[in-house]
């Protein structure tokens, strides 16, 4: 009986099937729009999906029978089954029995080369998103970009255009007039009408089309278009929105190359699953079990002990000292040395982000303070709590400008800005006067305390606080290097949350037998693990910045489904000079300069030379706040992928928010399946995974 491979994509907007023999040939292929179900009663559902059909998720089976049947294939005749598309959920094997899924980036990969063996760049623009594809001679993998959270851009833009001008959008094409000078933005999918309203009665229908589609072309560009630049061969151009020949002519416009488009574009992911269908059933019973047995028996006692010690900081109620608040880069040395009880603002919010309803609550009470979603997070929730009021408090101006102006405007709340000092950071440390100005700030800053807190600052204190610092971080820098050169030895999900560069307990004993303890557990781990594993068995993934801290599902998510190791985090990183006891101000000067956070170049540097010493193969790059964090901005991101292409270390950019879980987009797991499947295919020859 002769074998088919079934690839099924589900969209946003779309339902797609191609039904592909053992030759590589379409046998069948439907492309249907997703309609609201018609029923005349409620619905309720039954539990029984593969039975009931009465929602569209639930009619899926009979949407599948229909199509085999029209092609005249039983189900039986059928070899493998792979999935891709937005719509796909968890619950999805209830109804629609498939052997794997894979991102909509792989499958359009596959079904481009299908057609286009040499091709080297595809663009995929769908009812939800964009998606550019580029594939790095250099790094012998492919690398893509997708649009965020705004519909701008993608097919949605186009309904909403189309459904203004009372128009079917697949006849929009055959209006257009391209010698139209007409300009209108396409910033909103939603607010495109409003653009739309002040031209239709003014202008013929094709001079605002041809408008609408150069929009259209210079949305995706800007949105996905980086990944593409100074690239010169031809584009592969898929997705419904393809069906446009008018957005393609301005892509040309745009780009400067050509844009080809596939015979079966429209269904180009349905298709390209359909490749991976057969080539999954060539490699079914070889591939690999993936997930990492850890040496879990080896428990971490130095979790607990820093969990126990973050409860005793911020919420004893036995603590009489006065209270400093500090942002996370103020020395802990300093105020350890006083004796005071510190209140990291950051770790603050970002202890109470697990409860959503306080979350919610301080988020909506700072919008009513008029702060809105361009502010940070952590400072909105940090605007919206009742906070326990300071007896002073302590800044620096980098690296987050936002961030002091928040503290600012917190001591004008509280009423202690004459308790509250700023410490003047420069943006680098190539500053020949940084050190001295930045040790005199310090030193301004312990007299200001002094006289306000009633406390004199023991020298022979800070230089103890030093030397502790001295031994902390020597330890820290021999768990960093147990983690560099052995197998995974702890999970990042759980390794990122001792985040040990922001701790308070820089300048204490404690900071110390904590990391002692935590070395002990790697070495007894690494004892392990290595019999089990050796480096290049598995991933090896570096995340930089910071995690979601209202739960561990993203982390999860790379380490757990798709198999890739998080073995080391950015926050855990530790680099500076030893400090000098006899000399504290200058030394804790430079400490604050070459900590990595406040210079973007150094800290660039950091990552793209140790990257290499850890044998990393990955980096993913947490972007808290969208691009408008300081510590992540466009400059950054842009000056850290130059540098990684250098060493050819792919880089992966995840754009969230580390307290307010309502943004996070929907692409995310796609991006990271995406990512993964890539480094797959660069490391064991297939995106699935190792082979026995």
């Amino acid at each position: 009986m002769e074998s088919f491979y079934l690839g099924i994509d589900i969209g946003s907007t779309t339902f797609k099937a191609v039904l592909m023999d053992g030759n590589g040939s379409v046998r069948h292929s439907v492309y249907q729009r997703t309609r609201p179900v018609s029923t005349d009663h409620a619905l309720s559902c039954t539990g029984r999906c593969v039975d009931c059909g009465q929602c569209n998720h639930g009619a899926l089976k009979k949407t599948v029978s229909d199509f085999l049947a029209a092609a005249g294939v039983e189900r039986n005749a059928i070899a493998c089954t792979v999935v891709t598309g937005s719509q796909i959920v968890e619950d999805t094997r209830k109804y629609l029995a498939y052997d794997f899924q894979v991102s909509e980036v792989s499958a359009h990969v596959a079904g481009a080369l299908h057609f286009y063996p040499d091709c080297r760049a595809i663009l995929d623009v769908g009812g939800q998103d964009s998606k550019a594809m580029i594939y790095n001679d250099s790094m012998q993998m492919w690398n893509s970009k997708m649009s965020g959270i705004c519909a701008a851009g993608t097919g949605a833009f186009l309904d909403s255009v189309a459904l203004k001008l009372n128009i079917p959008v697949e006849e929009m094409a055959d209006k257009v007039e391209y010698e139209s000078e007409l300009e209108f933005s396409s910033v909103c999918a939603v607010l495109s009408a409003t653009s739309i309203n002040k031209f239709k009665n003014r202008y013929p229908i094709g001079q605002i089309i041809a408008g609408a589609c150069r929009a259209q072309a210079r949305t995706i560009i800007s949105g996905v278009g980086e990944l593409l630049f100074n690239y010169k061969g031809d584009i592969v151009f898929q997705g419904g929105v393809a069906s446009n020949r008018a957005v393609a002519y301005y892509l040309e416009q745009i780009t400067g190359n050509r844009i080809l488009i596939p015979e079966y574009h429209r269904v180009m992911g349905a298709f390209g699953a359909a490749c991976l269908a057969k080539q999954y059933a060539g490699l079914r019973g070889s591939l690999a079990h993936r997930k990492i047995d850890y040496a879990t028996d080896i428990p971490l006692r130095s979790v607990a002990m820093r969990a126990n010690s973050t409860r005793k900081e911020f919420f004893s109620r036995n603590n009489k000292a006065p209270t400093v608040w500090r942002n996370l880069f103020f020395p802990t040395e300093i105020l350890n040395a006083l004796g005071v009880r510190m209140l990291t603002m950051e770790t603050y919010a970002a202890l109470f982000a697990r409860n959503s309803k306080r979350t919610k609550k301080a988020l909506d009470i700072a919008a009513y303070k008029g702060f809105s979603g361009e502010t940070c997070s952590f400072l909105r929730v940090l605007e919206g709590s009742e906070l326990p009021k300071p007896d002073f408090g302590v800044s620096t101006s980098q690296p987050c400008q936002q961030g002091e102006r928040i503290f600012q405007d917190l001591a004008r709340q509280y009423d202690f800005t004459d308790r509250f000092y700023s410490l003047h950071t420069p943006v680098n440390m190539n500053d020949r006067n940084a050190v001295e100005s930045i040790a005199a700030g310090l030193e301004e800053s312990v007299a200001l305390m002094e006289k306000a807190l009633g406390l004199k600052l023991d020298m022979g204190k800070l230089a103890e606080a030093c030397h502790y610092t001295n031994l902390a971080a020597e330890v820290s820098r021999q768990c960093n290097d147990l983690r560099w050169n052995s197998p995974p030895l702890i999970r990042g999900s759980e390794a990122i949350y001792n985040a040990i560069l922001f701790s308070q307990l820089w300048g204490k004993k404690e900071m110390i037998d904590i990391q002692t303890q935590f070395k002990h557990e790697l070495e007894e781990r690494k004892a392990i693990m290595e019999k089990r594993y050796s480096i290049e068995d598995t991933h090896r993934i570096l995340w930089l910045h910071l995690p979601p801290f209202y739960d561990t599902k993203i982390l999860d998510y790379v380490e757990e489904t798709c198999c890739a190791p998080i073995v080391f985090e950015e926050v855990n990183f530790v680099n500076w000079d030893v400090l000098n006891p006899d000399d504290p101000f200058r030394s804790l000067a430079r400490k604050l300069l070459t900590v990595g956070f406040l210079d973007p170049a150094l800290r660039v540097k950091y990552i793209s030379t140790h990257a290499q010493q850890a044998n990393l193969n990955g980096c993913i790059l947490y972007n808290h706040g969208f691009g408008r964090c300081s510590l992540s901005d466009s400059c950054f991101m842009k000056h850290l992928r130059e540098e990684l292409k250098k060493i050819d270390l792919p880089l992966l950019i995840l754009d969230g928010d580390c307290m307010d879980q309502t943004t996070d987009p929907c692409s995310t797991s796609t991006k990271i399946s995406a990512f993964v499947e890539s480094l797959n295919s660069k490391k064991y020859g297939n995106i699935f995974g190792p082979v026995l």
